[in-house]
């Protein structure tokens, strides 16, 4: 039996801000800290070099042009200072005065070494020679010249301490990797904080979905502050379960609603078919009743199961949209109903187009045509189907609807008074209804002078064709 795999722990959006944050910071930081170092280091260190190489360019110069000796650099004189003193207070350097042979005639401090290079130098004809090394006095590091007298006079050897430059930027360093890391912990903590701060309507709208998804509840406060993508996406959110709460509203009355109306078809169903054990033993006028009865509570009942199928489906929302003539799409409805009812209709239309589903609107034309045609069945008068610009109306000569009924009948399952004895389910013009809302319209029901109803919806986007 394999193990089960170890939970990876949850990240939060706010610690990969914070260390987002902390990494840019440390690359930044350590970009800037090594450059800085580094040109530093250089600076110092050229620096240091191009002041020594003055002083042993100045003393060559000075060797050169008048006769020097040992002597000359030694001070007898407490009270005045000799060359070797011009040497080094201001330079910060070590001199130190050799003899012709090569001996020591003043002492350096610390003693800088004489080698045999060294002594050649003093005992040098020629003034003004220069003999360079770098060389180590206990633990410390010294870049020493020599500079002979001339004519066998000596030398003056100047040295100036390396280490200390180097311990020196040893500390620059060691101050800068320092500042490196509180750079470093100081960006993760603004990052942790300014992370907070960025996701906490985040996190909050996380929390609400979480707890949608877990009591399937949509009264939920959602945050909308702010214009941000944040405040956007929570506005996005808050109007999605609001769709998906009348969603669901519309969906349990539906359900309601037709599990009521399905009561009376089925119920009378029920009694004819109760009625059918006894069909040998009823006169044949009952039997061509009840066959007709069942043959009619059977179509009622499938056209109440597919419209409620319809409305369930979301009225063809897989539809692709497209552009469409809706005086061709009226024409198509007309033809339809013309078929279905026997009756004569009349389609006056301009060059309207729409960008919508045919097959949708269609659907809500024929619902109209044929919701007429079953009010006004012993009418003669043509039904008329009207379309211009983005209104569709039906316009029949029956017995028109009431005041107290004019923004009901578009309800689902709501039938009036007067159309309760007729067939029908009560959908018809509740699908009209989906169908205008889905192109951005609305439906209206007026009464028509001279008797009857005017019926239709509207749609937005439509336009005659130029």
């Amino acid at each position: 039996m394999p193990l089960p795999r170890p939970r990876r722990p949850r990240s939060s959006l706010r610690i990969t801000f914070a260390i987002s944050f902390a990494a840019v910071a440390a690359v930044v930081t350590l970009l800037v800290g090594f450059l800085s170092y580094d040109a530093a280091a250089g600076l110092v260190r050229v620096d240091q070099q191009t002041v020594f190489s003055e002083v042993i360019h100045d003393l060559r110069n000075q060797v050169r042009q008048q006769p020097l000796g040992y002597k000359d650099f030694v001070s007898s004189d407490p009270d005045h200072d000799g060359p070797s003193d011009d040497l080094r207070r201001p330079n910060r350097t070590d001199v130190q005065i050799l003899r012709p042979t090569g001996a020591v005639a003043d002492v350096g401090s610390p003693a800088l070494p004489v080698a045999a290079a060294e002594r050649r130098m003093a005992a040098s004809r020629t003034a003004g020679l220069v003999s360079r090394r770098d060389v180590e006095i206990g633990e410390e590091q010294f870049r020493m010249a020599t500079v002979s007298l001339g004519d066998g006079r000596g030398a003056v050897q100047v040295a100036q301490q390396s280490s200390d430059i180097e311990d020196l930027l040893r500390e620059l360093q060691k101050r800068t990797a320092l500042f490196v890391g509180a750079a470093i912990v100081a960006a993760g903590l603004v990052g942790w904080w300014l992370a907070g701060r960025i996701t906490r309507r985040l996190v909050r709208l996380t929390g609400v979905a979480e707890s949608v998804a877990a009591t399937g509840r949509m009264d939920v406060a959602v945050p909308l502050a702010g214009a941000d993508e944040v405040g956007r996406l929570g506005r996005a959110f808050d109007g999605m379960l609001g769709r998906l709460a009348r969603s669901k509203d519309d969906q349990r009355r539906l359900v309601q609603d037709a599990g009521h109306e399905l009561r009376t078809p089925l119920t009378s169903l029920r009694t004819n078919i109760s009625l059918l054990r006894r069909f040998e033993e009823l006169p044949p006028a009952a039997r061509e009743e009840l066959l007709a009865d069942l043959a009619g509570e059977t179509r009622e009942l499938t056209d109440l199961v597919n419209e409620v199928v319809s409305l369930a489906a979301g009225q063809g929302d897989d539809e692709p949209r497209m552009v469409t003539s809706l005086g061709e799409v009226a024409h198509r409805a007309a033809g339809l109903a013309r078929r279905r009812t026997g009756r004569e209709i009349t389609v006056t239309a301009d060059d309207t187009v729409l960008e919508g589903r045919p097959a949708a609107l269609q659907r809500a034309i024929t619902n109209l045509v044929e919701n007429a045609a079953k009010f006004d069945q012993a009418g003669t008068a043509p039904i008329e189907v009207v379309v211009r610009g983005g209104r569709v109306a039906v316009l029949d000569r029956g017995p028109g609807v009431a005041d107290e009924d004019r923004h009901r009948v578009f309800d689902r399952f709501y039938r009036a008074p007067g159309a309760r004895s007729l067939p029908g389910s009560g959908l018809g013009l509740a699908i009209v209804r989906e169908v205008a809302a889905a192109h951005g319209g609305t439906v209206f029901a007026e009464r028509r002078p001279g008797g009857g109803a005017v019926m239709g919806f509207t749609v937005t986007d439509a336009a005659p064709i130029a």
